[in-house]
């Protein structure tokens, strides 16, 4: 099946970031945990970047957050219709990470901090995305 190009860039997955992306193809949140230090991290990378161990382990997480912080962009950029939010989200497991919020008009009355988020994944150029929605309908 293929889909239509939206303009937006497609990520190019690494030795270090392929379980991410293989994880989100299955429709999972997963990230690296240091075997050493118990860091959970995100940015995936093959070195632990508390204590710079080697070993690690990818473990699935629940794809639940919270918006922490984010700005709204009114500057065109190819693939978004604007305005659109870029967000740093804190998932219930700790790490935060940056994304998109889908599902709720991009304006500060909908994008409340410490709002319940829950991962979502959408396909583009037959990859998928993490991005989070509200856990509540509002």
């Amino acid at each position: 099946m293929t889909e239509p190009n939206d303009g937006k860039q497609v990520p190019r997955p690494t030795p270090d970031t392929r379980p991410y992306w293989d994880a989100a193809a299955r429709g999972e949140l997963s990230l690296p945990k240091c075997e050493d230090c118990g860091l959970l991290f995100f940015y995936p990378r093959s070195v632990c970047p508390g204590c710079s161990s080697l070993s690690l382990r990818w473990v699935p997480l629940s794809g639940r957050a919270r918006l922490h912080s984010y700005l709204i962009s009114h500057l065109p950029s190819p693939g978004f219709e604007v305005p659109y939010a870029v967000a740093v989200v804190e998932l219930e497991e700790g790490p935060r990470m940056m994304s998109s919020i889908v599902g709720v008009p991009q304006d500060p009355e909908h994008l409340v901090l410490d709002m319940e988020l829950r991962v979502v994944f959408e396909t583009h150029g037959g990859v998928s995305v993490p991005k989070f929605t509200p856990a509540v309908s509002r």
